[in-house]
């Protein structure tokens, strides 16, 4: 099995996780959502180790995402399954009370960024924290010119594009945004709170 490597999960994950420590500091089961290589998982489980962190993820990624985990050896991290908003069930057994996903709302269609709000907040227990990474508009607008360029090309490519947070918040029924953070890089942390 081969690592993949990020730069950009590489540059964004110590900024990342100082907001985790915060958010995620009462949670015990986390669900990332979208693990790609594998990098933040073994980054945030070593540096959380009060949780146990569940990686998912389309099953081409699964073999980087096992390699980083061979290489870290950490006990609170688990081998990743495959999940699809729409294609499988959530996952009640892990008995999950918080969410975390990084960069993959923007590369999702719009009905299945949809359908991760609504599955998120309908599946999280009262109290249950859901941080979720990227670029997002505010307001109708893009946060900078490369940020529009980036929405641009992927839109170009076939993906569903930058969100605007107030379509996440109109789709988050049975959350509430309790935290906006602005990110390097014109990305946010967005800070979601099962009520």
């Amino acid at each position: 099995m081969s690592k993949s490597f990020s730069p950009s999960c590489d540059r964004n994950q110590q900024a990342i996780i100082e907001q985790l420590a915060v958010y995620f500091k009462n949670a015990k089961q986390i669900l990332e959502i979208g693990s790609g290589t594998g990098q933040h998982a073994v980054f945030f489980a070593q540096r959380l180790p009060h949780v146990t962190w569940h990686t998912s993820d389309m099953l081409e990624n699964h073999d980087s995402i096992k390699a980083w985990m061979d290489e870290a050896q950490l006990s609170n991290l688990v081998v990743p399954f495959e999940f699809h908003f729409g294609k499988h069930t959530w996952p009640d057994q892990l008995s999950l009370d918080a969410v975390f996903t990084a960069n993959t709302t923007h590369i999702m269609q719009r009905k299945d960024a949809k359908l991760m709000m609504e599955t998120v907040a309908q599946n999280l227990p009262k109290g249950g924290v859901f941080c979720q990474y990227g670029p997002m508009n505010v307001d109708g607008e893009y946060t900078s010119e490369g940020n529009r360029d980036f929405d641009q090309s992927l839109r170009e490519g076939g993906y569903g594009g930058i969100c605007d947070i107030a379509d996440l918040t109109k789709w988050a029924t049975g959350m509430t945004l309790v935290d906006k953070v602005a990110m390097p890089a014109n990305n946010f942390l967005l800070v979601w709170k099962a009520i």
